[in-house]
């Protein structure tokens, strides 16, 4: 079923998401350390929340859910982060990887309308939302 292929690419993504982001929370240098430090934080207690409602609504759906690292590396279109990044970068990458989930997102919502899954449709729009405003935030921090 393609909407559980994309709802396990989401979880991979979280999964993915949530340990870069606590890289750049333990990385991160310069003189908007405070400001990111917190930023990269609360984001990934976010993330974490994502991540836990889309598995269980995957079981809700009689599914199971990608559980592992592996699984999660094979299956996510995320790149790790590499522990090096300048403060810059890791807000640059941040942008991709929201825009990119976003976008994913948006196709998977489209998916569950296709199979009248309301449900799902409210989680993703509840996510896409949020993401949609850290996207704002980060173009403004960056001067985009």
């Amino acid at each position: 079923m393609n909407l559980i292929n994309n709802l396990n690419k989401a979880v991979a993504n979280f999964g993915v998401l949530y340990t870069k982001l606590h890289s750049y929370h333990w990385f991160v240098k310069g003189n908007q350390f405070y400001q990111l430090h917190e930023l990269f934080e609360d984001l990934y207690d976010e993330v974490t929340e994502h991540f836990d409602a889309v598995a269980e609504r995957i079981l809700m759906l009689n599914e199971r859910p990608l559980a592992t690292l592996k699984d999660f590396l094979a299956v996510t279109t995320l790149k790790e982060a590499t522990g090096n990044e300048t403060a810059e970068e890791m807000l640059e990458n941040l942008l991709v990887d929201l825009t990119q989930l976003n976008q994913e997102l948006t196709e998977t919502i489209k998916l569950a309308q296709e199979v009248e899954d309301e449900v799902t449709v409210d989680i993703l729009l509840g996510i896409t939302s949020s993401f949609q405003k850290h996207i704002w935030m980060v173009k403004a921090t960056l001067n985009k």
